[in-house]
Formats: structure tokens, C-alpha cells, sequence
């Protein structure tokens, strides 16, 4: 099979095609022809810096296509069905073997390509909101959600508006952020033209907000902190900032605040069962059209350079898709 493979950590330019052996298929897992890879922040980092198993290496942790292969002891799933799976690597590729654990049946009506961007960014946000940041709706609350033209920002800031909470998000651009406005925004802030901390305090009369939601980490996680309101919540759940200086969080002790940590993968590991159901009603709201996905572009497997190097560009709005 082809693949997007690097021996070593770096930049985008690390990445090649290459013709690798097809996976194994394993007792309880299925071998799934990708057909849309959702390239996620946490590919970008990996390739930046993380673990090389063996190389070549193919990074990616979630993609979706048609079950080619069904392994022993699987139920539930049949050659041809299209489905969507997470793994810890293998996505960059045109074939990716998975337990059956991590793959769900696409609902009718859901793409392949809308499904390969939402599991890991939808559950994610979901988690960030309810599990770990408490969200109380009904309009009691307010959520600031940074970086939210991002995957987990777009999804954000509608699984809270959805939930009654009113909406501030960030963005680099104006154009990004009256976009949001269709996602359920209720208020935008530019953060490369304007002052994060001094708008959240105007929009919220001084009060501050009950919830961030911060992907980014670093000086942003920073600013997070000091746009919390006395008692708020920060769900921390990345550093798409790449910043290696640790950010100065002890303004929180000032609030008497709490910051989160939120990592989905880990959360699959020891709470399978709860992350496959939600991720399954997520799909579900999805094919709905209660939620919505957005798709920037899409670029050939081949490419996958070039793809990383666009979304490490910020120009991105949504998700990045690979085809094979």
C-alpha cells in the first residue's frame, strides 16, 4: 500500500510517499480501506517531536473509509460497510488495521468525509464542556472557547451553544470570526487586532467567564486564566502554540479557579465504553444536522506535506482531510 511515512521528527518537509507493507490484520479488528483522513492537531505534534516506534513511521489518529477485512470474534461490522476509526497511528495511509473497539458504522446520511472529522474533534470538545468542565446550560453560563475556527473550537462552540451557554470564541481574522457567527457564536474577538482579557471583561460586564475551553496552551492558556470568572473552569486540552516555555497559571490561585487537563485518548483507554457511546451520538447529531462539520480543503495522500505545512500555516477553517 502507499503511505505519507518519515524516519524522522520534523517539519512537514520529513514527510514522504513511499510503498510500505499492507497492515496486519488482527483477531478482533478490521482492516479498513481509508477513503478521508482527518488530520488532527495531534499529528502535526507527533511528527514535530513525538516517539518514532519504527520507521518508516506512519502518524495519524483518525480516518474513515469501507471495512475490506473482518478479523475473528468481530461482530457488528461486514466487508464493504463504511465506517470511521481512531488508532494511534497508521491514518496517513491507504489502509489502516484497528480493533473493533475504536471503529463505528457511519449513520445514514453522514459522508465519509464529514465522519473522518468527528470522533476525536467532537468527543473531544463534548468532554471539554460536560465531563470535565461542568457545563451548566439553560443560558446560565458563559463559555470562551480560543483558537475556535480550529476542529475542537468549531465543535466547541456549538456542542455549548446547543446547550444554552452563551458563546466567545477567537480567532486570527474577522472573516474567520463572522463565519463562526453560523456555528452559534455569540461573540467574536480577534485576538491579533485586539486584547483578549479586555474584551471578554467588557463583554462580560467585569465578570469574567465561567469556562474556557484552551487548545492552544502557553500565553494563551495565560490569557485563559485571566479572563476566568471567581470560581471558573479551564479545560486545557493541547498546545497547538508549540511553545516550550511553561505559561504562569498562578493568577488562578487568585479566583480560586481550576484548570483541567482533558486528553481523549487516555480517556478511550479507561473509559471505553462511555467515549464509543458518546462518540455514537455524536456521529449521530451529525448525520442529523444538529452539528456540522466543516471541511476547509482536502488534499491527495501524496501531499501530505503540503497539508501539514497549510495547517501550520492558521489558515485553516475546520478540519484538513487527506484522500487516498
Amino acid at each position: 500500500m502507499k503511505a505519507a511515512v518519515y524516519d524522522r521528527t520534523g517539519g512537514p518537509e520529513v514527510l514522504r510517499y513511499a510503498e510500505v507493507p499492507d497492515p496486519e490484520l488482527r483477531p478482533g479488528g478490521v482492516i479498513i480501506a481509508v477513503e478521508a483522513v482527518g488530520v488532527q492537531g495531534g499529528d502535526l505534534l507527533h511528527r514535530q517531536s513525538g516517539e518514532i516506534p519504527s520507521a518508516p513511521h506512519i502518524v495519524g489518529y483518525q480516518a474513515a473509509g469501507a471495512v475490506r477485512e473482518v478479523g475473528e470474534r468481530v461482530e457488528g461490522l461486514a466487508v464493504g460497510q463504511q465506517v470511521v476509526a481512531t488508532m494511534f497511528a497508521g491514518s496517513h495511509a491507504e489502509l489502516v488495521s484497528v480493533p473493533v473497539a475504536s471503529v463505528w458504522p457511519l449513520p445514514d446520511g453522514l459522508s465519509v468525509q464529514d465522519a473522518a472529522a468527528v470522533p476525536i474533534e467532537f468527543a473531544t470538545a463534548h468532554d471539554c464542556l460536560f465531563e470535565f468542565g461542568h457545563l451548566r446550560g439553560a443560558g446560565r453560563e458563559t463559555v470562551l472557547v480560543q483558537a475556535g475556527a480550529g476542529g475542537v473550537g468549531l465543535a466547541a462552540i456549538q456542542l455549548a451553544k446547543a446547550a444554552g451557554a452563551t458563546v466567545l470564541a477567537t480567532a486570527s481574522s474577522d472573516e474567520r470570526l463572522e463565519r463562526l457567527r453560523d456555528y452559534g457564536l455569540d461573540h467574536p474577538i480577534n485576538y491579533a487586532t485586539g486584547d483578549v482579557v479586555r474584551e471578554v471583561m467588557a463583554i462580560t460586564e467585569g465578570r469574567g467567564v465561567d469556562l474556557v475551553v484552551d487548545p492552544v496552551g502557553g500565553r494563551v492558556l495565560e490569557s485563559s486564566v485571566a479572563a476566568l470568572a471567581y470560581r471558573g473552569r479551564i479545560s486545557w486540552v493541547g498546545r497547538a502554540g508549540r511553545e516550550e516555555a511553561a505559561p504562569d497559571v498562578w493568577p488562578l490561585m487568585t479566583k480560586n479557579g481550576t484548570i483541567t487537563g482533558v486528553f481523549l485518548g487516555l480517556e478511550m483507554m479507561m473509559q471505553p465504553d462511555r467515549v464509543h457511546a458518546l462518540v455514537a451520538e455524536l456521529l449521530q447529531r451529525v448525520a442529523g444536522g444538529e452539528l456540522r462539520v466543516a471541511i476547509d480543503r482536502t488534499f491527495p495522500l501524496a501531499d501530505a506535506a503540503e497539508a501539514h505545512r497549510y495547517i501550520e500555516s492558521r489558515q485553516a477553517f475546520g478540519r484538513v482531510l487527506l484522500i487516498p
